[in-house]
């Protein structure tokens, strides 16, 4: 993406030399790389990623550390789980058809 000082490759310790004047080139000075991390899972999270696609995106060796980090970004599926709760057993006790995606037992 960045050639090095010499045109080469870009060896680690200069990837912030070139990181940098990107960044400021583009009017976002101050921007470090770890931030393009951090957008990408938000993004990754915005999209429906569930938190075990997002702990295998950022190599986190557990989903409670992806978790401890960037749960407060994973939305609150309660109302969408008591929906589906509901359509379960109206789709039980009533045979009433449903649109929610197909519930099973898991034992």
């Amino acid at each position: 993406m960045f050639p090095g000082r010499s045109g080469g490759f870009l060896p680690l310790g200069e990837l912030r030399w070139q990181f940098d004047k990107a960044a400021e080139t583009v009017d976002l000075s101050g921007l470090v790389p770890h931030e393009l991390r951090h957008t990408a899972a938000s993004l990754a999270i915005a999209a429906g990623a569930n938190v075990k696609v997002v702990q295998r995106m950022l190599g986190h060796k557990t989903a409670t550390l992806t978790l401890d980090r960037y749960g407060h970004l994973f939305p609150d599926d309660l109302d969408a789980v008591a929906q589906s709760l509901d359509a379960a057993y109206r789709l039980r006790t009533e045979g009433a058809e449903s649109s929610s995606p197909e519930l099973r037992i898991v034992r």
